[in-house]
């Protein structure tokens, strides 16, 4: 399967080189240098995954992102020339799967596309869309990427069904943050993390009731009665 990737960059020679990168290796490569121009390609031919810059003119990738996560979990990879540590939060608390600083290596680039686009691919999961995993009164369908909560499905995106997912395998097992990074954003991110808490924070929102615990001064657990287990 040949992936679409929605590539939106203001700046001419870095949008060639990201494109000529990604074409190498074999991926569909829609370039654009403005958010509107990717919202029309997106209402009318959507990306598999998007390669989104911050600073744009018009509307800006914050924004672009903000709309997209409203209408779906397709991946998107943030760069931008910010290397604050708010806007990596920021970036990520919107829905970015990952986030590059510039300059960035192209190749690091390809890197983080196959890796995010690895871990979200139903066809490289593995399973049968029959494969469910519960606890209480939440149900995990893995292959489908699809959560329910009491009944009632839930829009979610990449990084909470990741988070939920390996919480709900190990269900009473206290993760620390550092592994809980690990395991979702990858062993090269080098961000705080406050983006663990944050994304807790929205699984909590959109979960109510969720018996996602906080285990002080370490990390957090989903917490299983034992009749369920």
């Amino acid at each position: 399967m040949t992936h679409h990737i929605g590539v939106v960059e203001d700046d001419a020679n870095i949008q060639d080189i990201v494109k000529a990168y990604l074409e190498k290796e074999g991926f569909t490569i829609t370039a654009m240098d403005s958010a509107e121009d990717a919202w029309e390609l997106w209402e009318t031919r959507q990306p598999d995954m998007w390669v989104l810059d911050i600073m744009l003119p018009g509307m800006d990738g914050y924004e672009f992102c903000k709309k997209i996560r409203q209408e779906s979990d397709v991946p998107i990879i943030i760069i931008s020339a910010k290397d604050e540590e708010i806007d990596k939060i920021l970036g990520l608390e919107l829905g970015g799967d990952d986030y590059l600083t510039k300059p960035f290596s192209p190749r690091e680039l390809v890197a983080r596309v196959k890796r995010v686009l690895k871990r979200t691919s139903h066809e490289e999961s593995g399973h049968t869309p029959d494969d469910r995993l519960k606890s209480g009164d939440l149900l995990i369908h893995e292959s489908d990427r699809r959560i329910f909560w009491q009944g009632e499905e839930k829009d979610i995106t990449t990084k909470e069904f990741d988070m939920l997912l390996l919480l709900a395998r190990h269900p009473n097992r206290a993760y620390p943050r550092e592994e809980l990074l690990t395991n979702i954003w990858g062993e090269d991110y080098f961000g705080s993390d406050r983006a663990v808490d944050d994304l807790v924070k929205r699984i909590r929102k959109k979960l109510h009731g969720i018996p996602l615990e906080t285990v002080w001064g370490y990390g957090y657990r989903l917490r299983q009665d034992e009749e369920s287990l």
